[in-house]
């Protein structure tokens, strides 16, 4: 049954920026847009396990660290090679000043 998570307060998170969220065995990364909108996927690449939160984040594309394979984080689509599979993504929300994602 999914549950929505407390990640941490809106301010933790820069625009353009990621943040490590890790919760019951898995790892996630949540992203702050340009739009200033919150957005999360799964936290490793999907071409080799890379932690995608040591990347570079612009606009709204997310850069593995470790081959620049490239996802658009609000879709969780691969958009540059080598990662061929998509990311999977969850919904997320501002509350209270927090963000929460479901999981």
């Amino acid at each position: 049954m999914a549950q929505w998570i407390r990640v941490c307060a809106t301010d933790e998170i820069d625009q353009e920026d990621v943040r490590r969220f890790d919760h019951a065995g898995r790892t996630f990364a949540v992203y702050r847009g340009p739009d200033d909108e919150f957005y999360c996927t799964d936290g490793l690449c999907t071409h080799e396990a890379v932690h995608l939160a040591d990347g570079f984040v612009m606009d709204f594309v997310i850069e593995c660290p470790k081959h620049q394979g490239e996802f658009d984080y609000r879709t969780g689509e691969a958009v540059r090679m080598p990662p061929c599979k998509n990311l999977k993504t969850y919904p997320a929300r501002v509350e209270g000043g927090a963000v929460l994602v479901e999981v």
